[in-house]
C-alpha cells in the first residue's frame, strides 16, 4: 500500500485519470539542542530516559475486506443483467453454495461498452447512466459474496466497445473507404489498440472496480477485431504508434502497461485493502485469449499469442470452447463430438510453452539467441498454474450435458490445469457436471 508513515510524512495519491500528490505534511525544524557530556555523565546508568509519546496517525480510509486466491479457481460467470435481477443472482449464489464452485465472474464491462455500477471516476458515469444492465448495490453485493468465502472476478471488455468509440472516433478502428467508425457483422465497434489515452481511461474503470470489492480484474476482448468487412478497415492509431502494423506489439505495448499501473499500490490508496492474501494491495489480473493461441504461434491477425500475454497478467485464460475449433482440428472431424480431446490437446500445449525457457516468438521480454533462422529467444518460464482453462456449458454446434461438461473439467486436471472457469452466456449451468461440496 503507497501510504507511507515515516519521518513524520504522510503521501496520499488518488486516481483522476493521472496521480496526484494529495498532501504532504512536513515536521517543523526547531533549534538542536546539546546535552554536555558532564551532565550525561550525571544521569543515572540504570535509569532510562522518558522519551515522549508520538501519536500514529489515524488512518480514516473505508475498509475493502478482499477474499484470498483460491488454491483452484472454480468459477461460474455471471452477467450484469443477473447481477442486477436478486432472485436469479441468488439461485446463482446457492448454485455455489450447494457445490465445488468458489468463485465468481462478473461483468464490470460487457459488449455494449457500458458498465455495471455507479463509478467514483466523473469519466464513467455516462457509461453507467446508459447502462444496459447492471446494480446500484454491486459493492454491497460483491461484500455478500465475500461473507460466504467466495473470489470475486470482474470480467471488462475491453477493445470491443460501441459506447465509446462512436463518441470518441479520433481513438476508434476506422473505415478505410469514407473514414467512419468501422462495424463488425454484430454492429459493434472497436477501440484502436494502440488508442494510448483509452488505455488511461480503462485503467480507471480498473481502479473505481477494485475498490468496490473486486479481488481480480479478468480482461476480454484484448484484441484486434476478427468479425465483419475486413477489407474495409483502418487502424490509425496503429498506424501512427512506435510499432506501426505489427499488432502484436501494439497489444503487448498495452498488456506491459497495464501490468505496471495495476501493479503500483497508490492508485489504490483511497481505500484500505485488507485481507488480500498477499503482501501487495493490488488486484490480481487475468486475460482472456482466443483457444488456439495455445496452439498457434502465429497472433490469428488479432494480436494476441500466449508468450506476449504471459508476462503481463497472474493467469491467462484461453477459452478453448470446442465449439469454436475448426472441423480440421486434429482431424477429429466435428470438435463437438470430442469435448475431453480438444481441451487436453489445447491446455497440455499451453502447459508446454508456459514452462518452457525458450521460444521462436519474438517478444519484449524475449532475447535472441544468436543469429539463426528461424529465430529463437529465451523467454520468462511459468508454471501450469498460470493458465486457467474456459470451460463450455453452452450449445453452439453441440448439445453439451453433464458428462461433455465434466470431461472438459477433467482434461484440464489431466493437462495440469487445476483452475477453471465456466461460460453458459444464459448463466443457466449444468448442474451435474459439479461435485457437491461435502454437508459439514
Amino acid at each position: 500500500m503507497a501510504m507511507y508513515f515515516k519521518y513524520g510524512v504522510i503521501i496520499g495519491v488518488l486516481v483522476t485519470g493521472s496521480l496526484i500528490v494529495s498532501q504532504t505534511l512536513l515536521p517543523k525544524l526547531g533549534a538542536t539542542t546539546y546535552t554536555s557530556a558532564e551532565s550525561r555523565s550525571r544521569s543515572p546508568l540504570n535509569e532510562k530516559e522518558e522519551m515522549p509519546e508520538v501519536t500514529p496517525p489515524v488512518d480514516t480510509r473505508e475498509v475493502v475486506t478482499h477474499v484470498p486466491l483460491p488454491d483452484a479457481v472454480k468459477a461460474i460467470y455471471m452477467t450484469s443483467c443477473v447481477a442486477g435481477t436478486t432472485d436469479f443472482r441468488k439461485r446463482l449464489v446457492a448454485l455455489i453454495d450447494e457445490t465445488e464452485i468458489n468463485a465468481v465472474i462478473i461483468d464490470i464491462k460487457d459488449y455494449s461498452g457500458t458498465i455495471s455500477f455507479p463509478p467514483v471516476s466523473p469519466a464513467w458515469q455516462s457509461a453507467w447512466a446508459n447502462a444496459r444492465c447492471g446494480t446500484s448495490d454491486m459493492k454491497e453485493f460483491i461484500a455478500s459474496l465475500h461473507a460466504k468465502d467466495i473470489f470475486v472476478i470482474g470480467r471488462i471488455t475491453v477493445f470491443q466497445d460501441p459506447f465509446y468509440a462512436p463518441l470518441h472516433p479520433d481513438l476508434a478502428v476506422l473505415k478505410s473507404s469514407d473514414g467512419s467508425v468501422w462495424r463488425d457483422g454484430k454492429g459493434l465497434s472497436f477501440i484502436d489498440v494502440a488508442s494510448k489515452p483509452y488505455w488511461d481511461h480503462v485503467l480507471e474503470l480498473s481502479v473505481n472496480a477494485y475498490n468496490i470489492g473486486f479481488d481480480e480484474l479478468n480482461f476480454d476482448y484484448v484484441r484486434y477485431p476478427s468479425d465483419g468487412n475486413m477489407k474495409d478497415i483502418a487502424f490509425p492509431n496503429s498506424m501512427k504508434s512506435e510499432y506501426g502494423a505489427d499488432k502484436q506489439a501494439n497489444l503487448e505495448a498495452f498488456f506491459k502497461y497495464l501490468n505496471e499501473k495495476l501493479d503500483d499500490e497508490s492508485y489504490f490508496i483511497a481505500m484500505r485493502h485488507e485481507n488480500t492474501g498477499r503482501a501487495s494491495s493490488t488486484p490480481y489480473t487475468s486475460a482472456d485469449l482466443f483457444g488456439m493461441t495455445t496452439t498457434n504461434t502465429d497472433d490469428l491477425s488479432i494480436g494476441q499469442v500466449q508468450e506476449r500475454a504471459a508476462p503481463y497478467f497472474d493467469f491467462i485464460a484461453p477459452m478453448v470452447y470446442p465449439s469454436h475449433y475448426p472441423k480440421t482440428f486434429l482431424g477429429l472431424g466435428n470438435p463437438n463430438d470430442y469435448p475431453y480431446k480438444i481441451v487436453h490437446y489445447a491446455m497440455s500445449s499451453g502447459v508446454k510453452r508456459m514452462l518452457a525457457t525458450t521460444t521462436t516468438v519474438a517478444g519484449f521480454a524475449h532475447e535472441r539467441i544468436g543469429t539463426s533462422t528461424p529465430a529463437l529467444y529465451v523467454k520468462p518460464a511459468f508454471t501450469g498454474d498460470r493458465l486457467r482453462t474456459w470451460i463450455q456449458d453452452f450449445d453452439y454446434g453441440g448439445d453439451y450435458d453433464a458428462a461433455d461438461v465434466r470431461a472438459q473439467i477433467q482434461a484440464s486436471y489431466d493437462a495440469g490445469v487445476d483452475s477453471w472457469m465456466i461460460w453458459a452466456p444464459s448463466n443457466i449451468y449444468t448442474r451435474g457436471a459439479l461435485e457437491t461440496t461435502p454437508i459439514q
